[in-house]
């Protein structure tokens, strides 16, 4: 009998266990407020946006921010945008990490690049906060840099002592132009990161 129990309660752990691995926290860096939601600093938000239109999802408000849940191929993906404003990013991301018991493994946040030419892809494992605030934050708060983060480029085309004005500012029509198939690829990264894994996610879509 005794033997028995134990086999149901191993069971029944790896269940529970395999259920954890498989939910996955999608954070989307930006700042609450309409005079932001068309600004390079969004593309976080935009990115997660353009993913809930497109499989009809909504957001609902709730504790330090906005979230959304989608399903996709035995995963649950928490589409979260921090209500928090940029600086202070990691309070939202540390809250819901906790709440929904996601490991740091598990956790992919999205945000903007200077570094990057527009509309580059970078998925690292880990690494700096690179001078973002919104990074900066989350690496204090969780007291680590190692969860994975995607950074979309979005160019430094700006005059010196311009970048806030640039960051913050709206894209070009150039760069409206080519959002769309960028918000696209996107949305298909996040759901690679949960299905494929880190590696072959990097592998197909870096440097694209």
């Amino acid at each position: 009998m005794i033997k028995w129990i134990n086999k149901l309660f191993s069971s029944t752990k790896t269940v529970e266990n395999t259920d954890y691995m498989k939910k996955f926290l999608i954070v989307g860096l930006g700042n609450i407020g309409a005079e932001y939601v068309n600004t390079r600093h969004n593309i976080g938000f935009k990115v997660l946006d353009h993913l809930a239109k497109k499989e009809s999802l909504s957001f609902e408000t709730v504790k330090l921010g906005a979230l959304a849940e989608y399903k996709f191929k035995g995963r649950t993906f928490l589409l979260l945008k921090p209500n928090t404003y940029m600086n202070l990013s990691g309070k939202a991301v540390k809250y819901w990490m906790d709440k929904e018991n996601i490991p740091k493994e598990n956790i992919f946040v999205i945000t903007d690049d200077l570094n990057l030419s527009f509309g580059t892809i970078r998925i690292k494992p880990k690494g700096s906060d690179g001078g973002h605030n919104g990074l900066k934050n989350i690496n204090l708060v969780l007291n680590s840099n190692e969860y994975t983060r995607f950074r979309f480029g979005i160019s430094d085309e700006f005059k010196k002592g311009q970048q806030v004005d640039y960051v913050l500012g709206d894209w070009d029509e150039i760069e409206k132009e080519k959002l769309p198939e960028r918000l696209e690829t996107a949305s298909e990264i996040i759901k690679a990161f949960g299905t494929a894994g880190l590696e072959n996610t990097m592998t197909t879509y870096n440097g694209k």
